[in-house]
């Protein structure tokens, strides 16, 4: 079903004339009727994958031949699904699934809206008993063969597949990506020739006015047939050249189908009592002269380990837009024509669709009149009327709203648009019917935890107190935030995308979380995906981190791994990995890694309580990598400017620890290593200022003594990039304590006017880099603090120094070339 979108396609003009066949012609009312064997016709129709017309006509032809026994194109080993899908409670639009058992997952999607012509047959035919089955290759052939379609199939292909190979394995790579492109390129063009020849704008425009439209009786299969037989003949020949190994499988579907046809006529069912439902494409490749897959055949087709369910679907991933190539452009108007033309009144189509419209733009506040519509709706038959149509196209109709309603632009009117042409529509199916284990448990999470109602297209922001609510009865709903936290934390962590945490600020509170909701089919897909990790999500979960722990080599892995399991809930999980962590602690020696690691233990410690986990275990550890990182800091400043930048993200995350916990890590061994790197020379000199700059902050430094330091590392003796990368690491601190120290930048300003020519240079490079990470804010409060220095006047001098450069600054600054300055 889902490769059928390049050939399921129709013409302007029926077939005229009698089908010939069977030793005979039939009578034009029966153009459409295959031949068997003996010359009794069975029906075969020829559908477009969503056509409301398709379903419109199918539905009347059924009730015309009152068959016994309907054939639809779709995997032969899902047909206990077909009831389950016409079920009472069962929304359109929804898909069956099927994936593989085993990793990598590789799955097949056969999606049905309310209009497709295979669901109306599903449901014709559970009203009227009559027996509904699926015809194409089951599902673990169709997966097999997906990942073998470069691989030659075992004993050939079956007699009269004129490939005999799904592909040749000469073929090379590239050379089969090119031709693919030609091939795409080539039926492009054609379908850009059909709409050029019939006037139209595009291919779609010319479906929909000369299939949709279609009313007469017999006219949509009869012209659907013969141009579809028409365009094959014309593209078969180049994809058998081009592409072999799809053309050979679709000649193996075909075969199993007409294999299919064969055991239902030989199940007793009338030959004139079967209807095939079909792809337009393969309606003209099922006739009974040509050959069936036999027995040794089907047993030697290869054969995957699958499992199928059903899940929601939503109209986006059905539209084009998703790149879902059997899709259409406009999957919600589709579903409007189909609304009229059950209601008898196609005609009304323009009225409601531009109505719509109006109702869109209303709601965002952008008013548009009744009049607008009916004048819309004129303009709208009088463009159908120019292309000789009896009813405007759905291009017809955006056209027009584009004129009456966005005053020529179409931008004014996007976004209405795209909710009248799309949607945001998304599928539902009862409780019972068949899906996986743990799509039924997320469904019942969902539900517990009142999150059901964000199962829309459309995505929500949620916030959540993970505190107490004391002002609830039950335990319960006095968690609700909580668990409705730890279940995102495990959907997040098993990848499915329904969950996503925003980022927040550096002071938003600990027990403050912030996520965007927002349901898709594929959130749908991962869910069965998760389905080979345990039956339900919180089993998954546990298996996702129990694999990572399995691989875990380091213990900044093994930390995230702990803070994982406790946003999940997991408390076995959490021990298991602080377990490993302890032990790989012992041999640790990066810094960067243990910094890190303190840091995220610092973190699940402090918020523990909130999450009810018990984190004391993860207390000795805390202190164990916390006292290294102190006792390591000398050795690991010992580094060029390079490794200086990661040494120095590691020293702002212990003293975050030291400071959080200062009442269980030793912060006075700490604050002792910081005033000896700060004082040592033969250290990184970012290093320094910044342990220079952490003291000052923490009032560890006296006014004295910053003094004599500041002079001491910013003095015309110092070489220029150590005087400048010292002050780099000590603007990495508080900047608003740098900034009142007066005396400090006094010293600063001493220090550069001292400098001359290439020591100038070089201290700019440092200079830039730490100003450059200033606020806005603070580069203006700098400018009136050296204003004042400078006795200038600080407003003004802050004004004058913020005023663009002049031609000749720049000239000056364009001297400097020699040196990497970026945004100065």
């Amino acid at each position: 079903m889902l490769g059928d979108q390049r050939l399921s396609t129709g013409g302007d003009h029926a077939a005229e004339g009698a089908y010939s066949g069977c030793g005979g012609s039939v009578a034009a009312e029966e153009r459409d009727a295959v031949c068997d064997s003996d010359g009794v016709p069975f029906h075969v129709f020829g559908i477009r994958h969503l056509s409301p017309a398709g379903a419109f006509h199918l539905r009347r032809f059924l009730e015309e031949i009152r068959p016994t026994a309907i054939l639809v194109e779709g995997p032969s080993d899902a047909n206990g699904y077909i009831r389950q899908l016409t079920q009472r409670g069962v929304v359109p639009p929804v898909a069956l699934l099927a994936y593989t058992e085993k990793l990598p997952v590789r799955t097949l999607l056969y999606p049905f809206a309310d209009y497709s012509p295979e669901y109306e047959a599903f449901r014709w035919g559970n009203r009227n008993g009559a027996e509904v089955a699926f015809m194409d290759l089951p599902s673990d052939v169709s997966l097999a063969l997906y990942g073998k379609r470069r691989e030659p199939v075992e004993g050939g292909a079956p007699d009269g597949v004129e490939t005999g190979e799904l592909v040749t394995e000469q073929e090379d790579p590239d050379e089969q990506r090119e031709n693919r492109r030609r091939m795409i390129r080539s039926q492009h063009d054609l379908y850009a020739a059909i709409a050029e020849l019939s006037g139209e704008p595009d291919y779609e425009a010319y479906w929909e006015r000369h299939y949709e439209h279609t009313s007469k009786v017999g006219a949509y299969r009869e012209a659907i047939r013969a141009f579809s037989l028409q365009l094959r003949q014309l593209t078969e020949d180049e994809e058998r050249e081009l592409a072999p190994g799809e053309a050979a499988y679709n000649e193996l579907r075909e075969a199993y189908m007409r294999r299919r046809i064969q055991e239902v006529l030989r199940a007793g069912h009338a030959p004139e009592k079967l209807v095939i439902v079909t792809g337009a494409h393969h309606a003209s490749a099922l006739r009974p002269d040509l050959p069936a897959l036999t027995d040794e055949q089907v047993k030697r087709l290869p054969r995957a380990g699958t499992k199928l369910t059903l899940m929601p679907y939503s109209y986006y991933k059905l539209s084009t837009h998703s790149g879902y190539g059997a899709g259409n452009q406009a999957p919600a108007y589709y579903e409007l024509f189909w609304q009229c033309l059950q209601q008898g009144d196609p005609g009304r189509l323009p009225a409601v669709y531009l109505s719509r419209i109006a109702g869109y733009l209303r709601g965002s506040g952008t008013h548009r009149s009744t009049a607008s519509v009916i004048e819309g709706v004129r303009l709208a038959e009088a463009l159908a009327s120019l292309h000789g149509g009896s009813r405007p196209t759905w291009r017809d109709l955006r056209d027009a709203a584009a004129v009456v309603f966005g005053y020529g632009e179409l931008s004014v009117i996007a976004e209405a648009l795209a909710r009248a042409d799309v949607g945001t529509a998304i599928g539902s199916l009862p409780e019972g019917v068949s899906q996986t284990p743990i799509q039924d448990d997320l469904k019942r999470e969902l539900k517990r935890l009142k999150l059901d109602k964000y199962r829309s297209a459309v995505a929500a922001s949620l916030e959540l107190d993970l505190r107490e609510n004391r002002r609830v009865k039950s335990e319960e709903a006095a968690y609700l935030d909580l668990n409705r936290s730890v279940l995102l934390h495990r959907l997040e962590l098993l990848g499915i995308s329904f969950a996503k945490k925003a980022r927040l600020s550096q002071d938003s509170a600990t027990w403050a979380e912030q996520w965007t909701l927002r349901w898709t089919p594929e959130a749908e897909i991962e869910t069965v995906e998760s389905t080979l990790k345990g039956e339900t999500v919180e089993l998954a979960a546990a298996f996702v981190l129990h694999e990572r722990l399995q691989e875990c080599a380091d213990i900044a892995e093994a930390a995230r791994i702990i803070r994982s399991a406790c946003d999940c809930g997991l408390p076995s999980l959490m021990e298991q990995a602080r377990s490993v962590l302890q032990r790989l602690a012992v041999d640790a020696g990066d810094y960067g890694q243990i910094a890190a690691t303190a840091y995220d233990l610092s973190v699940i410690i402090g918020y523990g309580t909130i999450r009810r986990t018990d984190t004391d275990s993860l207390v000795p550890l805390l202190q164990q990598l916390f006292l290294r990182g102190a006792l390591l800091l000398q050795d690991a400043a010992a580094c060029n400017d390079e490794a200086a930048k990661g040494i120095a993200q590691a020293m702002q995350l212990l003293h975050t620890v030291a400071q959080e916990h200062y009442a269980v890590v030793d912060e006075g061994l700490w604050l002792t290593k910081l005033r000896e790197l700060a004082s040592r020379d033969d250290r990184n000199a970012k290093l320094s200022g910044l342990a220079f700059g952490i003291l000052m902050e923490r009032g560890e430094v006296s006014e004295a003594s910053c003094g004599t330091e500041v002079s001491r590392r910013l003095s015309p003796g110092i070489p220029a990039d150590l005087g400048a990368g010292w002050f780099e690491g000590l603007a990495m601190r508080n900047r608003y304590a740098l900034l009142s120290r007066a005396f400090l930048w006094k010293q600063l300003d001493a220090y550069i006017a001292s400098l001359e020519g290439e020591a100038f240079r070089r201290s700019l490079v440092f200079l830039r880099r730490a100003f450059g990470a200033f606020e806005p804010r603070e580069k203006a409060d700098l400018a009136e603090l050296m204003g004042e220095l400078w006795g200038l006047g600080g407003q003004a001098a802050g004004e004058v120094l913020q005023q663009p450069l002049s031609e000749k600054e720049k000239e000056t600054l364009d001297e400097l070339n020699d040196f990497d300055f970026g945004d100065l």
